[in-house]
């Protein structure tokens, strides 16, 4: 019988975001196809720099190792590169022991549409466009706009994410866009009892969720933060609409306008994602951060 990837978290991730392909990518820029394939070539037996997503991926899989080998983390490789030049990228994967054996190689194609047909919870991506396209697909998804790669040394996984139009929808967002703060203020108050619909990212924190009940609370291997600019009164509905959903947040940080990098730095992010472009680009020094373009923010 065919495996099925359901009962399992499945993160696809490009070859330009697990490994450093900048050098190879200038080829093609100043080159095109033909010298960047006869590099690639020329080099598959060279291995990788890891990328800035690497020290997330190389934490999801061993995962599996504390489940005693069960696999309930896939991570699965789509890249624009053809087979033939992404023979550099496996032989990579297999140069660090990642775990990952499933990928599609797409020959210049963008590789967005085979994120439903491997049913992906999250997808990490250099490309915007291919983001954007996943979102549309309703798969959370984020374009990783890091400029270096960071290794927090911390071996516990830990995600931070902002609130309204990532695990939320963005329509309180557009009430502070259109009205301001003091309207804002006022509309959450009066719904605090009213869940907010889900984000893009809800179906991705429930599957964190999910796979964090395999552990015992104080020895989960992931821990998730809620990192968002809302104050009170404003936060009695974000902790409501949590408990609806069912859905365990390990910390939430209300921080009422203030800079969000030097929380996330504390908390030791892996990773954050924000809607937010000034947001995203305050924190890529420190953090690995994934931008989701997603909400009235990126309207």
């Amino acid at each position: 019988m065919p495996e099925k990837l359901d009962d399992k978290l499945v993160i696809a991730i490009s070859s330009r975001a697990l490994f450093n392909l900048d050098e190879s990518h200038q080829v093609f820029e100043s080159q095109g196809l033909q010298a960047y394939s006869d590099y690639q070539v020329a080099h598959e037996d060279q291995p990788l720099e890891p990328g800035e997503a690497f020290p997330l991926v190389h934490k999801l899989l061993g995962i599996n190792q504390l489940l005693g080998g069960e696999q309930q983390v896939e991570v699965v490789l789509l890249s624009r590169n053809s087979a033939d030049t992404g023979l550099r990228v496996f032989n990579s994967i297999e140069h660090y022991h990642l775990d990952i054996s499933r990928a599609a190689f797409c020959g210049g194609e963008s590789p967005w549409r085979y994120i439903n047909a491997f049913g992906c919870h999250l997808f990490l991506s250099s490309e915007a466009d291919d983001v954007r396209n996943a979102l549309d697909c309703g798969v959370a998804a984020a374009t990783l706009i890091s400029g270096t790669r960071q290794d927090t040394g911390n071996e516990q996984l830990r995600f931070a994410f902002d609130g309204d139009a990532v695990v939320f929808s963005d329509e309180a967002e557009r009430v502070y866009k259109s009205e301001g703060l003091e309207a804002f203020s006022a509309s959450e108050k009066a719904a605090a009892h009213q869940p907010l619909a889900g984000g893009p990212f809800k179906p991705f924190l429930a599957a964190l969720h999910r796979l964090q009940q395999a552990f015992p609370a104080t020895e989960a291997p992931i821990r998730t933060a809620l990192v968002t600019a809302r104050s009170a009164p404003a936060h009695e509905r974000v902790i409501r609409t949590l408990r609806a959903w069912n859905i365990r947040i390990d910390e939430s940080i209300f921080l009422g306008g203030l800079n969000k990098t030097e929380f996330l730095r504390a908390y030791q992010a892996d990773v954050f994602f924000d809607d937010q472009q000034t947001h995203c680009e305050s924190a890529s020094p420190h953090i690995a951060t994934g931008h989701v373009p997603h909400g009235v923010a990126n309207s």
